[in-house]
């Protein structure tokens, strides 16, 4: 936003009238807080339009290579104040607010949480997105438009209960519905063999089941200080809007659930796939993302370039994860059969164009689909898989000559399943990881044997966060704290931060950095009264007692729930503490113990450990000899805007997942900006923040690391011969915490399954855990120590900007160039638009 202040808020107020009343019906001053947050973004979404269509005109002119991003998720949070920081309209956005008597709190109540994505991978994606605009990069991201999100969470006397998301209850202001671009997505039907003009076998399609994908652009703004900021498109895909989706027939035969099925194909992130239903609609939704998107890019490569064989030069495809891997075959079969490419030329361009990033070294998280449901509902790119299956295991064969035992190892196809993982390696010029740790792990353990054939594909690139959503925005007083002293060049150049650490051993500095984290914890002790409600068995809402203040420890473990990421380990540690203030040992630190994450639908032991975290935080309130000790509170419905509120209240980040388990991590990257210390393993982006750090001011590291997790282990050992560790382990099934006959069943299954299996060594660290959290105390004690080493943690965080991993990516596997708005076509779309709105409201620019 350019020009006189006062000026520019005079048009933008005269335009939120306009577009109230012409929408609305409504004057200014009747319309209700919701009209006016729609009239307000859609006024300065005008502004915003400009900047879009001049982006994406840029792209256009210059015929630029560009990404095409590929995610099933995205957690791109509340749009409306990142949008506002990014433009630079914080001052105009105030001024207008104060002519209309409008306040901000309320306008911001209104801007709904997109329900698009669960966990890291959703928040990278948008930190992906959000880096690339800011950076001028030519790019554009694909997802999914989930109505309900994955689901609303509520804890009932804690008991997970599932509820729809209802993000889009009312109209989503920043979203464009675009009909005309529409795609037509085949599944099932007969396979009618043909051949291309090559000679090469197609695969014609009759009787088929037809899904109308329609999409939906939101605009992605990137930062910029003067008016000159990029705008990229995340187009979403529904099936929710499409009346021939919904198969009346069926219905009118009383068959409701295959009526609606391809209707509610985006109704759901994620549906839980123990059942068949669910397990058809996960790949339904996969296909879907990948077919769409993939007309889409072919589409627009036409209409700007004229021809496909410089697709394998202009188009960069990446696979966020295994969900998007069928694109490897679907271009096959779509350059093959539409526009007459050869085999050899289709997987050429295919493996120029893709690129795969993997997420996870977890075996169930690698997607294997059943042959026989992939041959059900999408035959002709089974029979691509299995042609693409021949290629990759003859040339196994001839690297490793008689190794037939590396082919079955390698094959795409074993016993009766479709390796999601490996048809996207195959199928990539690129295969990276997202921590070095990481990524050595894929080329030494879980695909060592395709490193072995192609060492050239795979490299790291570390994953980042933006601290413009996690730092700017979200915690403007420490931003403050720190442009004051090093200046503003760290917003879009992190490298900057490093500077901070001469301020580390200023007491000054130390005293203002202190007084910052405590107002931040009022605050969120403020909200969890507000916002985060106890519930009772039934869900009714019951007060909630304040057990501690803010001078106490805030200790955060905020993640997806799930086994690897040791939530039980941070539980048994508070059963520790609680049986020592039982016993009279007081300790000198209270403290304060934040869990946020949801558990997947069908995840139960998951669900298991939400409810002992409860049942703990449940005994602790009712007991007055612990509760102004210790206090256990679990975020209801833990999201982007929670985060927001949790993570700059933060002392402590809990990252403490089994050392080879975590690909990266990201939530590490977001607290320790914000001045949180870890406590954490040697696993995933861990390892190379401590190396940024230094080992001095990274005090907190505990556990085995992952070659000695490598080593045999028995649980029971650690069990039977650590009195301390068995006596917690014990209040398990002794009912310590149990109120109910149900939950003494639940919390007895978690204690056999520690002293019996414990996958994730929950046992073999629990004592360097304990002794670790004695040390945090031992500092926490000491303020200004505290307040050093968390300075030189935020110092250490400038190799850990997204900005710098999207550098890497471009460089390393995009070949991409910035392409930012050419001033002439910008000048030209602008005046265009200035004609139209001197017209409307007869005000010049």
């Amino acid at each position: 936003m350019s020009g006189d202040l006062s000026l520019q808020a005079d048009i933008l107020a005269q335009k939120i009238r306009h577009v109230m009343i012409t929408t609305n019906g409504r004057t200014e001053q009747k319309a209700s807080i919701e009209e006016f947050y729609q009239a307000f973004c859609s006024a300065l979404r005008e502004e915003i339009m400009i900047h879009w269509t001049a982006s994406l005109d840029s792209m256009d002119e210059t015929k630029a290579r560009v990404l095409y991003f590929l995610s099933m998720e995205y957690l791109p949070g509340r749009f409306l104040k990142n949008n506002i920081v990014n433009i630079g309209a914080h001052d105009l956005v105030q001024a207008v607010l104060k002519k209309l008597g409008r306040n901000w709190s309320d306008l911001a109540s209104c801007d709904a949480d997109p329900g698009l994505g669960n966990g890291g991978l959703g928040r990278l994606s948008s930190c992906f997105l959000d880096s690339l605009a800011t950076l001028h990069y030519p790019a554009r991201g694909y997802g999914l438009r989930y109505q309900y999100g994955i689901f609303e969470q509520e804890i009932w006397n804690g008991k997970q209960v599932e509820k729809p998301d209802g993000w889009l209850l009312n109209i989503n202001p920043w979203e464009s519905r675009r009909d005309t671009l529409a795609t037509n997505i085949h599944f099932r039907g007969k396979v009618v063999p043909a051949k291309n003009q090559h000679g090469d076998e197609v695969f014609l399609l009759q009787d088929y089941e037809e899904v109308r994908a329609l999409p939906y652009d939101t605009p992605i703004i990137g930062y910029a200080k003067q008016d000159n900021y990029s705008v990229l498109t995340l187009r979403l895909w529904s099936t929710k809007e499409s009346p021939r989706n919904f198969v009346l027939e069926r219905y009118n035969a009383g068959m409701l659930e295959a009526a609606v099925e391809n209707t509610a194909l985006t109704d759901v992130l994620y549906p839980n796939d123990h059942t068949e239903l669910g397990k058809r609609v996960r790949l339904k939704q996969e296909f879907l993302l990948v077919s769409g998107s993939l007309q889409d890019i072919i589409r627009r490569h036409l209409r700007v370039h004229g021809e496909l064989t410089s697709l394998k030069d202009k188009a960069r495809i990446q696979m966020n994860d295994t969900h998007p891997a069928l694109a490897v075959a679907e271009l096959m079969r779509t350059l093959m059969k539409n526009y007459n490419f050869s085999w050899d030329e289709a997987l050429e361009t295919t493996i120029a164009c893709c690129g795969y990033t993997n997420h996870t070294i977890l075996r169930e998280g690698l997607e294997e689909w059943s042959e026989k449901r992939m041959t059900e509902l999408l035959p002709r790119q089974f029979a691509i898989i299995q042609k693409l299956n021949e290629v990759l295991c003859d040339r196994v064969r001839s690297r490793f000559e008689g190794d037939e035992e590396r082919v079955r190892r390698m094959s795409i196809l074993e016993g009766g399943k479709v390796r999601m993982s490996h048809l996207a390696i195959f199928g990539s010029h690129a295969v990276n990881g997202v921590a070095e740790l990481h990524t050595t792990l894929l080329k030494t353990n879980l695909f060592k044997d395709f490193f072995e054939l192609s060492p050239e594909k795979f490299l790291n690139v570390t994953n980042g966060v933006t601290q413009r959503r996690w730092l700017l925005d979200a915690n403007r007083e420490l931003s403050s704290f720190i442009t004051e002293r090093i200046g503003s060049g760290w917003i879009t150049d992190f490298k900057e931060i490093k500077k901070l650490a001469s301020f580390a051993s200023d007491r000054k500095s130390q005293e203002a950095f202190l007084a910052i984290k405590k107002e931040k914890k009022k605050e969120l002790l403020f909200f969890l009264q507000r916002e985060n409600p106890l519930r009772d068995a039934k869900g009714k809402m019951i007060p909630r007692p304040s057990c501690v203040d803010e001078m106490a420890l805030f200790d955060v473990h905020i993640k997806r729930i799930h086994e690897y990421k040791r939530q039980l380990l941070n539980a048994l540690h508070i059963i520790a503490l609680y049986q020592e203030i039982k016993r009279g040992e007081i300790r000198k630190v209270p403290r304060l113990f934040l869990f946020g994450g949801k558990a997947a639908p069908g995840y139960e032991r998951a669900k298991q450990v939400i409810r002992l975290i409860c049942a703990i935080g449940r005994k602790i309130r009712s007991d007055p000899q612990i509760k102004n000790h210790l206090e256990v509170v679990f975020i209801e419905n833990y999201n982007v805007s929670k985060a927001e509120m949790i993570i700059p209240a933060a002392d402590l980040s809990e990252q403490i997942s089994t050392a080879g388990w975590e690909a990266s991590g990201t939530g590490n990257m977001k607290l320790s900006m914000n001045g949180a210390l870890t406590i954490g393993t040697e696993d995933g982006a861990n390892i190379e923040m401590r190396q940024a750090v230094g080992d001095r001011f990274w005090p907190f590291r505990f556990g085995a690391d992952a070659s000695e997790n490598q080593n045999p282990y028995r649980s029971w050992d650690f069990y039977i011969r650590d009195l301390f560790l068995k006596q917690v382990v014990d209040s398990l099934k002794d009912g310590s915490f149990s109120e109910t006959e149900e939950e003494r069943i639940l919390f007895a299954q978690l204690h056999q399954d520690l002293v019996e299996k414990d996958r994730y060594r929950i046992l073999q660290d629990f004592r360097s855990y304990y002794e670790t959290q004695k040390k945090v105390e031992t500092y926490f004690a000491d303020p200004l120590l505290w307040a050093e080493t968390v300075l030189h943690n935020i110092a250490g965080m400038s190799p850990f900007s997204v900005d710098e991993t999207i550098r890497q990516y471009a460089e390393k596997i995009w070949g991409l160039s910035p392409c930012a708005p050419d001033s002439t076509i910008f000048n030209k779309v602008q005046d265009e638009y200035a004609q139209h709105d001197r017209c409307r409201i007869g005000v010049s620019h």
